[in-house]
């Protein structure tokens, strides 16, 4: 007892009862420096413990990614070579939508189908692997029925297309020749129009215009060939798979083209004209008042 007394004591001729250390007891410091042994002496938890929690956070941010960022889809058809080839992945931006973003004309969208352009299309039924893939966002939903085609027109916008001729939006032209397939025609197969296009809707066609059942062949049902914006699910914007076809998926400058938002152009104008009219009466007015008094 007489060591122990010793081993507690600071070495000073002071009382028992004073603390030796500015207020802490001698007893909890001895018990601070064994629980900081024991913890230094702590092994680090083993990998395959540390494991499942990595797989969890893992699968939870897959989940995320897939739901607000980006999915990736497959290509299951050639209705949009050669912009897209079958057996393509692309990875498609669904963020934006989220901040109130609407499909854009040239834009390459995957949506969802609209009610009766797939009831012929068989669906397989995917294994236990595929559905787990699918449900994290490493492979598309092999149950759910999506297409994927280019914007033509957006709502407030006329297209139409007749024989022999090219696609027009609002009395503009196309020039699709860089992105449609070689050798096809602008809608020689199905001529349309004029259509125009309601509001929160849009007008798709494949670049593949004779191999691809887009809106030009839809028009009997609700909504006459267009697609509203609810059923977009993104825009693609890059084909991920396979390596070699690696590509960003960028509007074509057509669309870019000056007058092709003519109609939004117009009204403005068409405004700032109703407005000075009746300036213009009321300043001549007051010449002819203004000669006749004279």
């Amino acid at each position: 007892m007489g060591d122990l007394a010793v081993g507690a004591r600071s070495g000073h001729d002071e009382p028992e009862d004073r603390p030796a250390n500015g207020g802490i007891p001698a007893e909890a410091e001895g018990d601070d420096d064994s629980r900081s042994g024991s913890t230094a002496q702590k092994k680090p938890r083993s990998f395959w413990k540390e494991l499942p929690l990595l797989v969890g956070i893992a699968l939870i941010l897959a989940l995320l990614i897939k739901t607000f960022l980006v999915q990736a889809f497959s290509i299951p058809s050639d209705s949009m070579q050669n912009t897209l080839q079958r057996g393509d992945r692309v990875l498609v931006d669904k963020l934006t939508p989220w901040f109130g973003s609407e499909p854009e004309r040239g834009e390459v969208v995957v949506f969802h189908d609209p009610g009766g352009w797939l009831e012929d299309t068989v669906t397989p039924e995917p294994n236990a692997v595929q559905k787990f893939l699918s449900f994290i966002g490493l492979m598309p939903s092999a149950e759910e029925k999506d297409l994927i085609k280019r914007v033509i027109a957006v709502g407030g916008d006329t297209v139409q297309c007749k024989k022999n001729g090219p696609v027009t939006v609002n009395g503009k032209a196309l020039d699709d020749k860089s992105f449609i397939f070689e050798g096809n025609s602008a809608c020689d197969d199905e001529p349309f129009g004029p259509i125009n296009v309601p509001e929160g809707r849009i007008w798709v066609m494949g670049d593949h215009r004779q191999n691809s059942l887009d809106s030009r062949y839809h028009q009997e049902l609700p909504g006459q060939g267009t697609v509203s914006t609810d059923e977009v699910v993104g825009r693609a914007i890059v084909i991920a798979w396979p390596v070699n076809r690696w590509a960003t998926l960028p509007v074509p400058s057509t669309f870019d083209q000056p007058g092709l938002n003519a109609a939004a152009a117009v009204a403005p104008a068409a405004l700032g004209v109703a407005g000075a009219l009746p300036l213009v009466f009321w300043r001549r007015r007051r010449l002819t008042s203004g000669r006749t008094a004279g």
